[in-house]
């Protein structure tokens, strides 16, 4: 079993989080605190910040292959020609923010 490094918050916590489970919830729960040696709002708050870091990863960062990431890295430094509809909306479009502007 993996080692668990617990870092202290250096702000006081002061918020509060409340939630209704059943018996079976809370008894689950307690025990699992107990396994891990620590107090159940302690064990419920690391489980949750330990979720919530996950999906926010998740969510938030892009893995690519080696090989998505090579295409990308060509497209970044060689992008495609653009086409010539393509070309003639951007050029209306700077000279419609351009006179906008003045």
């Amino acid at each position: 079993m993996p080692a668990t490094v617990e870092v202290q918050s250096r702000s006081p916590r002061t918020a509060r989080l409340e939630a209704r489970v059943t018996r079976e919830q809370k008894a689950r729960l307690e025990r699992a605190a107990q396994l891990q040696g620590r107090s159940l709002t302690d064990f419920i708050v690391a489980v949750a910040e330990d979720a919530a870091s996950r999906i926010l990863r998740e969510r938030e960062v892009i893995t690519l292959s080696a090989r998505d990431r090579a295409t990308f890295v060509a497209a970044l430094l060689k992008p495609p020609a653009l086409r010539a509809r393509l070309a003639r909306a951007v050029r209306r479009h700077k000279r419609a923010v351009a006179s906008h502007r003045e």
